[in-house]
């Protein structure tokens, strides 16, 4: 795990979006000093269930990890655990691995806005925001489809997206000539947005699509006067878009999937 020395930009990279998620009826936010995990039962197939945080004592980690594992998986429920610069004990990522639980490289990013300029897009393609109940639900729909998900359970949950508010989720569609192609959100925060995944589905890749999405909510945090934006992003695919674009990186660290 590697991480920047300036401890601002790791705390809006790694630190503030442990704070991305709304409230949702069946979410569990389970929060303490040293922990920080969300359980949502009825987002079988992923989607806020994670552990974000665990600083445990090495004589209790083995007994708190078994714990939390089983919780998900009586459940029967797809999660994630992020082992970050701050997480403990330092072997934390191979007891994870010792439970069957299936390793990925995160790189935490940042970029700062003054200078960007917007990207070009190709002729046909346009970004929009999703502001009402029906925007949202063809979002869901769009990224259920890519992400091979029943869209269901997601219909359901994104019913309690905040709507109105200055904090609340940006969620923005990408049109190619008409046709839904991809979306993406992003989290604003005081003191900056967290671009959140974003899907393009497949008949869509590599016409300009994902780059439309990134620059819409960079323009979107702007204008919103957020002069920082933060991404954890895939090693394998994301981030070097991202990086190509501007992002540098903050920090690196595993994410665990089971």
């Amino acid at each position: 795990m590697e991480a920047t020395a300036d401890p601002t930009l790791l705390e809006e990279v790694l630190v503030v979006p442990r704070r991305a998620y709304f409230q949702f009826p069946g979410l569990q936010v389970l929060q303490r000093p040293g922990w920080s995990q969300l359980l949502a039962p009825s987002l079988r197939q992923g989607g806020f269930n994670e552990v974000s945080l665990a600083v445990l004592d090495p004589a209790v980690a083995d007994e708190v990890i078994d714990a939390t594992v089983d919780q998900y998986r009586r459940q029967g429920v797809r999660f994630r655990w992020a082992v970050g610069p701050d997480s403990r004990p330092p072997d934390l990522a191979e007891r994870l691995e010792r439970r069957g639980l299936v390793r990925t490289w995160v790189q935490g990013m940042a970029l700062r806005l003054e200078g960007w300029r917007p990207a070009s897009l190709p002729p046909g393609l346009r970004v929009e925001e999703a502001v009402d109940p029906e925007g949202v639900e063809r979002f869901v729909r769009l990224m259920a489809r890519g992400w091979e998900v029943d869209p269901g359970p997601l219909l359901e949950v994104h019913r309690h997206l905040p709507t109105r508010g200055p904090g609340r989720p940006r969620v923005f569609i990408a049109l190619r000539d008409g046709v839904p192609a991809g979306g993406a959100s992003y989290q604003p925060f005081p003191g900056s947005a967290y671009l959140l995944g974003g899907v393009v589905l497949p008949e869509h890749r590599r016409s300009g699509v994902y780059r439309a999405l990134v620059s819409a909510r960079l323009s979107d945090a702007w204008g919103r006067g957020l002069r920082l934006a933060t991404s954890q992003a895939l090693e394998g695919t994301s981030a070097p878009l991202l990086a190509r674009w501007g992002f540098f990186p903050v920090c690196r660290f595993p994410v665990f999937r089971g």
